[in-house]
């Protein structure tokens, strides 16, 4: 099994490697990588480091609130934090909560023993997933102690096969897991590891934070002009085609658009869908005064950082993604009290299901259901309020995760 997964690993590299002779995020992911070595200071091993992984932007939000009251405790570590994806990386590779950011390398025995060796962590936290064997194997082998935060399983994963035995090696590499859910837990206990707590998701407290720290921007205020917003998060073309042909029912009502891909053709995209859109880059960067953006029905977020804020502005969210893999981050806009929609595809995600059963979102699976749901909501107005308190009492119900494991590990792990 070992064999199959190396040769697996090998393959993912060389299929990315021709990729990206095409595709500019498959070149960022290689470029990225190599001589990975010379980007970590020569001594850095010598310091108190903290390693902090993430597979992407999603997940450094979701562990951003650990990661932040890990610094505030143990302010004498210096901070590793490395990224599988471009993705994450070229976002937050200028945060100043790190020391060190940087591509997490191929995931070789060799590359395994020399990253782990250069920056020497005296503790490592991984969020949600990404379950690697050789460096989990490696962490194992020197006693580092490895946390897995926000650990979400399900029956249908390679874990709980009957073939699973080279994954199961590496559950078994981890010193604890905080976990999301009591059905998580309890799957763990079928394969006799009992080294975990339940504590929640720790993107409640991210989105908390967000809700109390949003930032106000003056040009959606002047675009909004007083009309009902739907915020769309995340959006993909599928999505995008409901929102079209619904929007066309309400023309009192203002579209902002965060798509989850903000590349020139799909931005062109939804302009060519959106009629009545404008992009806010070109607005921001704009000498004239605002007041035409008032004759915009749709405007269009061509860049990075801004949604988890707009949301301030919203009486309805939809969610992208729920044509595709799965639906994107709901919380942000619960958190706000709106009530969201959101596509068939959400079965994964214990808060979507969760704010279903209460009636605080609404799952959508073709241009009827979003007309009918989106009409209940837009006429009924206590029906739409009742939806959105709903969702915001359950954020708040369930913040207080990354506190959870600081307690922890101050513990079992720390000597303060």
């Amino acid at each position: 099994m070992l064999f199959l997964y190396n040769t697996g690993v090998r393959i993912y590299f060389l299929l990315i490697w021709i990729a990206s002779f095409f595709k500019p995020k498959a070149q960022k992911w290689i470029a990225g990588r190599a001589n990975w070595e010379s980007k970590i200071p020569p001594n850095f091993k010598k310091h108190k480091n903290a390693w902090f992984h993430f597979a992407s932007l999603g997940e450094y939000e979701q562990g951003k609130p650990l990661l932040e009251k890990f610094i505030s405790h143990f302010p004498d570590h210096k901070i590793v934090i490395s990224f599988f994806s471009p993705s994450g990386y070229e976002v937050r590779k200028n945060t100043p909560l790190a020391h060190l950011v940087l591509y997490l390398p191929l995931d070789t025995q060799v590359n395994a023993k020399k990253f782990i060796a250069l920056i020497k962590p005296e503790i490592v936290f991984i969020t949600k997933y990404e379950y690697w064997y050789h460096f989990f194997t490696e962490l194992k082998k020197q006693a580092i102690p490895l946390y897995m935060v926000s650990a979400i399983f399900r029956s249908q994963q390679i874990f709980f096969r009957f073939y699973g035995g080279l994954h199961r090696h590496i559950l078994k590499c981890v010193t604890h897991f905080f976990v999301q859910n009591q059905a998580s837990l309890s799957l763990l206990k079928t394969i006799n590891m009992y080294n975990a707590t339940c504590v929640g998701d720790t993107r409640f407290d991210t989105v908390s934070n967000t809700l109390n720290h949003a930032k106000s921007f003056a040009i959606i205020e002047d675009f909004i002009a007083d009309k009902p917003v739907l915020i769309a998060g995340s959006t993909w073309p599928k999505d995008e085609i409901l929102l079209a042909q619904l929007l066309k029912n309400y023309p009192n009502w203002k579209l902002i658009i965060a798509p989850h891909e903000i590349g020139l053709s799909r931005i062109k995209e939804i302009e060519n869908r959106f009629l009545n859109g404008i992009q806010y880059t070109s607005i921001a960067a704009s000498p004239l005064p605002h007041e035409a953006l008032k004759n915009h029905q749709t405007l269009i977020i061509d860049t990075i950082g801004m949604l988890s804020s707009l949301y301030k502005y919203g009486h309805i969210a939809y969610i992208g993604g729920g044509f595709g893999a799965g639906i994107h981050n709901t919380l942000e806009a619960a958190a706000f009290g709106l009530p969201v929609l959101f596509g068939p595809k959400y079965q994964k995600f214990t808060e979507a299901k969760d704010l279903i059963k209460i009636k605080a979102a609404f799952s959508v699976a073709k241009q009827g259901d979003l007309n009918n749901t989106f009409a209940k909501l837009s006429s009924d107005n206590q029906f739409c309020t009742q939806a959105g308190k709903k969702a915001a009492v359950y954020v708040q119900r369930n913040i207080g995760a990354s506190q959870k494991i600081i307690d922890f590990v101050l513990l079992h792990q720390f000597d303060k």
